[in-house]
């Protein structure tokens, strides 16, 4: 007998069918990618699925697959495209994890590692991080190139707000890089739990505020790692928080993006990173603005 179960589903309503497998009692449930699609960056608040989605649940290997087959059937034949079980062999699920996200350095001055790495004594502050409600572990290009930037930098300014935080890597790591006062903000209340916790878990202060709040002061430095769309729309708020002279990094968006985004800051110089399709864009505000 297999030591687990796994049911890999097809589905037009994967939100939906998700809630179906966490009633048949499934250990765990989790969201895939059925096709080779990418997924930006969410705005606040939003969930991004594929087009073509999997959705896999996973159940103890004594589980009756035929008493699951029959309450799917019964109540969400409708949704499901293809079904298959696959057999799981007994894995140690952290080392598992660990062989997939490795510690990364960004920069001389900082690295990201799951919270049971091993890490060198090479100088960098270590941001320890693992997968939780939130989206942000540094995997992901555009977080990449924000955490590369950051960790380059000599000095970040003592002012600092992450808008669209999301796990808050970005905000932790302005923390763990000196910056006196970090602030952080999301729509999202997951967002919110996920930032308090990590940055409880790194020993670092991050201050939680509402996202209609986050112009009552200017700061040295703030990032928007979220969507094109998004960063358009929120160009005059995100303009108001930054101070005349100070940096604002714009992430989430592809190259194809960038000359829309640009538009929409006429206050701001640009310069620009690149890594595959993404780019980071690094605005400094001007002073006549």
């Amino acid at each position: 007998m297999a030591e687990w179960q796994e049911l890999v589903l097809r589905t037009s309503q994967p939100e939906a069918l998700a809630e179906v497998l966490e009633a048949c009692e499934a250990l765990a449930v989790t969201l895939k990618d059925a096709g080779d699609e990418p997924v930006l960056e969410p705005a606040p608040g939003a969930t991004p699925l594929w087009t073509d989605t999997q959705v896999v649940g996973l159940f103890d290997g004594a589980v009756d697959r035929a008493e699951i087959e029959s309450r799917l059937r019964a109540g969400a034949s409708q949704w499901i495209l293809s079904a298959r079980w696959d057999d799981l062999p007994e894995q140690i699920w952290e080392r598992t994890w660990l062989e997939h996200f490795r510690p990364m350095a960004f920069g001389q001055r900082l690295r990201v590692a799951p919270h049971a790495a091993e890490v060198p004594a090479d100088g960098r502050q270590t941001l320890r991080l693992d997968p939780g409600l939130a989206f942000g572990t540094g995997t992901h290009q555009s977080t990449a190139l924000c955490l590369h930037w950051l960790g380059e930098q000599a000095t970040l300014g003592p002012k600092v707000l992450d808008f669209g935080c999301g796990s808050g890597i970005l905000a932790i790591a302005a923390a763990l890089l000196g910056a006196q006062s970090v602030r952080a903000c999301d729509i999202d209340p997951q967002a919110e739990i996920a930032t308090a916790e990590n940055a409880r878990i790194n020993g670092v202060d991050v201050e939680l505020i509402p996202c209609a709040q986050a112009d009552s002061q200017t700061h040295d430095l703030v990032c928007a790692n979220i969507l094109a769309s998004a960063l358009i729309s929120l160009a005059p708020q995100l303009t108001a928080c930054t101070r005349p002279g100070g940096t604002l990094l714009l992430a989430g968006l592809l190259q194809t993006q960038a000359a829309a985004v640009e538009a929409a800051f006429p206050g701001f110089s640009f310069d620009h990173r690149d890594q595959d399709e993404w780019r980071l864009l690094i605005g400094c505000r001007n002073f006549s603005d």
